[in-house]
């Protein structure tokens, strides 16, 4: 995923050949997945076809993975998660340690920062994910605070810094993140040991994830080894130029200066069309049209779909769960007056008041991209 704003030689190469994959489609079957879209299999970028987004659950096999840096060999029994810095003693805790703490149980979405970065015009280099770089899971382990109060954490302290076993390639950075004490101490975040009330999955951070619920992928730092609480956020390429975003909007093309950037936390509103493809043909009959709403640190208190361009909006029917950080599901019945191309959109509107845009906001990185979603359908009497 591209974090600077200007295109290297390597993210342009790396742009290339995303692009040709995305472009063809590829479903291709990893190991513990059912059959995903590949951008990247070393490190693996899979992306979730939006047809699987069915259920409230996103089962594991069929969850997008989103890797930096190659997937590290990591063995429970010899793995530690440490705390240091600003701690009245610094703490080697095993999962056997963290497992002794309450354990709760967190149902949150998970975006990747670039998801959607393939809609994006002009294009801009890093993974062209479409649709499918998200999921949402049930997320279980123990709290972030009170595996710091373990140590004795200074919780006036500004930052906590994760760090994770995955390590840079010759000159690539290593993937560290900081994030505020008081998103630390949010009693939603956690050290996750289970997905969907089984142990993590390798591709997913296994044996430990860290969870920030309502932010940005990037801040779930898997295969956890390191909580260091500082009063400084750390200075690395992943905080610094990297996955920043811009104060002000630019015109589309524009090249953004650094100190124009600010970190990225919490995720925009944004829905998703999920039981039709674009181009797909369907029947001239009663059509349930489905999909998925998520908005960060709110929650989805409405979603529109239009099913003639636009002209008109009709509000669909939202799932029954409804709990921060969330997605939920919606559907509209839909009859199409007759045969012929209707495109149809969905827009979402937050419990802030925020609602979906038409166009996104364009930046050099590709990032939080939540513009209405579309799809075009042909109808046809027997389809």
């Amino acid at each position: 995923m591209s974090v600077s704003v200007n295109t290297t030689r390597r993210e342009l190469l790396a742009l290339i050949v995303a692009a040709s994959a995305a472009a063809n489609g590829q479903e291709i079957t990893i190991p513990g997945k059912r059959p995903l879209i590949v951008h990247n299999d070393r490190p693996e970028d899979l992306e979730t076809p939006a047809s699987y987004f069915s259920s409230w659950i996103t089962p594991n096999d069929a969850f997008f993975v989103r890797q930096h840096l190659p997937r590290p060999s990591v063995q429970e029994a010899s793995h530690r998660v440490a705390l240091d810095g600003r701690v009245g003693k610094q703490l080697q805790l095993s999962t056997a340690d963290l497992r002794k703490l309450p354990q709760y149980t967190v149902a949150a979405t998970l975006e990747c920062t670039g998801n959607g970065r393939g809609f994006y015009r002009p294009a801009v280099p890093g993974v062209q994910w479409m649709r499918g770089a998200i999921g949402n899971a049930e997320w279980t382990g123990p709290r972030l605070s009170d595996v710091l109060k373990l140590a004795g954490a200074d919780l006036n302290a500004a930052y906590v810094t994760t760090n994770g076993a995955d390590t840079g390639v010759a000159k690539t950075p290593d993937f560290i993140r900081s994030m505020p004490m008081k998103k630390a101490l949010h009693p939603a975040t956690i050290l996750a040991l289970q997905m969907n009330h089984e142990p993590i999955p390798e591709l997913h951070g296994f044996p430990v994830r860290l969870i920030v619920p309502g932010w940005d992928g990037t801040s779930w730092v898997k295969w956890v080894t390191n909580l260091t609480v500082a009063n400084e956020p750390n200075t690395g390429f992943f905080m610094n130029p990297g996955y920043r975003f811009p104060k002000h909007a630019v015109a589309p093309g524009t090249p953004v200066n650094p100190a124009d950037l600010e970190v990225i936390e919490g995720m925009p509103v944004k829905s998703l069309i999920a039981s039709v493809s674009d181009q797909q043909r369907i029947p001239l009959a009663p059509a349930r049209l489905r999909g998925i709403a998520w908005a960060g640190e709110q929650r989805i208190r409405q979603v529109e779909v239009s099913c003639d361009s636009g002209r008109t909006w009709n509000d669909a029917q939202l799932g029954r769960e409804d709990l921060p950080f969330a997605w939920r599901l919606w559907e509209y019945q839909w009859t199409p007056p007759k045969e012929g191309y209707y495109t149809i959109l969905s827009r979402a509107t937050d419990s802030a008041g925020n609602i979906q845009p038409v166009v996104a906001t364009w930046n050099p990185s590709g990032y939080l991209y939540n513009a209405i979603d579309q799809v075009g359908v042909i109808v046809e009497k027997g389809a």
